[in-house]
């Protein structure tokens, strides 16, 4: 008898399953490439997955092995400007979800709320005309509000520009993040009755 929505969420057993790369059957940790990804992360908290559910995207896709580098200890956690560390401390420095983009501009380039909405919209909705608009905004921004040279605002820029290609803000990817490390948590420790389940 479970109650799905109050099952333990360091569950040591559903951990070891997806460091093993046994996800056939999960929502949204299966298939070659996620399965690679999860072997190599080793995920050892439920923030990991919701991680994985977000960078698995055309937007941030280019990013999962810096993350994985950056959590296994084997690059160093860097931040493109220090006030990024407020953050990004929890995914190591790397860009993930689409609000590290809107926090950046907040933060490092000045931007008011509102502002940063024009920014979500040209973003989320791949407008080119409104990025082309947004690029020179947040490039200036970034030199008066952050005290960057033009290069430190640019590479930072370049960053963003997959995201058009398509990224999950935060609260996305931790409502995915839940629903698959619930069916992970089942078939780790339910595993006959889960994938019967699976199968029907």
């Amino acid at each position: 008898d479970i109650d799905i929505e109050n099952i333990p969420l360091d569950d040591k057993k559903t951990f070891e399953m997806l460091a093993r790369g046994e996800t056939l059957g999960l929502f949204q940790l299966n298939g070659g490439g996620m399965t690679r990804a999860l072997i190599e992360l080793k995920p050892t908290v439920i923030y990991d997955i919701n991680v994985m559910v977000a960078l698995y995207r055309p937007g941030p896709m280019d990013n999962i092995n810096e993350y994985i580098a950056r959590k296994q200890g084997q690059k160093p956690v860097t931040y493109m400007h220090p006030k990024m560390k407020n953050f990004l401390d929890t995914t190591f420095g790397v860009l993930v979800y689409q609000d590290d983009l809107l926090m950046t501009a907040i933060e490092v380039a000045g931007y008011t709320w509102g502002e940063v909405d024009k920014f979500r919209k040209a973003v989320g909705k791949k407008i080119p005309e409104e990025m082309a608009k947004q690029h020179v905004i947040f490039v200036e921004g970034c030199m008066k509000h952050g005290s960057m040279t033009k290069a430190g605002a640019e590479a930072i820029w370049k960053l963003f520009e997959p995201f058009q290609g398509y990224g999950f803000n935060k609260a996305h990817a931790a409502s995915y993040g839940k629903v698959a490390y619930q069916t992970a948590y089942m078939k780790a420790n339910f595993p006959a009755i889960y994938m019967s389940a699976v199968l029907t």
